[in-house]
């Protein structure tokens, strides 16, 4: 057994140890069930730990993350967390969230090919070629990185609100509204993009669905 293995199970009982003693009814209260308020879609980077940023408990954030954050209208994997999120759930709030420095981002800005994961950052390059003009103008290449990190995110909020998940919710007039962030790796601060929708309002018409009554 690799010392790292054996040192993250001693870590699991020390926790459990720590967390009777402040309250010996944690795990008896928790495994009652989850009312969580808010989903969190993230990136898979192992330097954003959702909870961890928002000073969250566990059992206040449904979590699902890939690579880049994505929103991707085929993702079944994706569609489902939402679908249980929303539907079942009934959370009140979807954050998309991406960072700054995001590897996945990086590589849509590039050519190297990388392996599988090259299907997956075509999706994000879709979005680059959308706004390439605006990027191509940024000359410093760290501030077009960072632009595109922010522009990525704004886009899956658009994505996200497409869905026929979340416009089914705001038909039904539930309450729930989804949200844009980025986070930052070198300062532990997010930052609202502005992108906060609780209506398919701002779709194009194309978007919006009609559901039978």
């Amino acid at each position: 057994m690799s010392d790292f293995y054996k040192k993250i199970l001693d870590n699991n009982k020390v926790w459990v140890e720590s967390t009777l003693a402040k309250d010996p009814n944690y795990f008896k209260d928790l495994a009652k069930g989850q009312t969580p308020p808010l989903l969190w879609i993230g990136c898979s980077d192992s330097r954003v730990p959702a909870n961890e940023i928002i000073g969250a408990k566990s059992g206040e954030v449904f979590v699902h993350r890939n690579i880049a954050n994505m929103v991707i209208h085929s993702d079944m994997n994706m569609l489902s967390v939402l679908d249980y999120a929303v539907n079942v759930l009934k959370v009140k709030h979807v954050i998309v969230c991406g960072h700054y420095g995001c590897g996945g981002v990086k590589a849509a800005m590039g050519n190297d090919s990388i392996g599988i994961i090259d299907n997956w950052i075509r999706h994000i390059k879709d979005i680059y070629r959308l706004h390439d003009k605006y990027l191509n103008s940024i000359e410093d290449e760290n501030e077009r990185f960072n632009a595109f990190v922010e522009i990525n995110v704004k886009e899956q909020v658009f994505d996200l609100a497409k869905t026929s998940i979340i416009q089914s919710a705001w038909k039904r007039d539930q309450d729930v509204t989804i949200h844009g962030w980025v986070y930052g790796l070198n300062s532990g601060f997010v930052t609202d993009l502005g992108v906060n929708f609780s209506s398919d309002k701002d779709l194009d018409e194309v978007y919006q669905l009609n559901f039978p009554k």
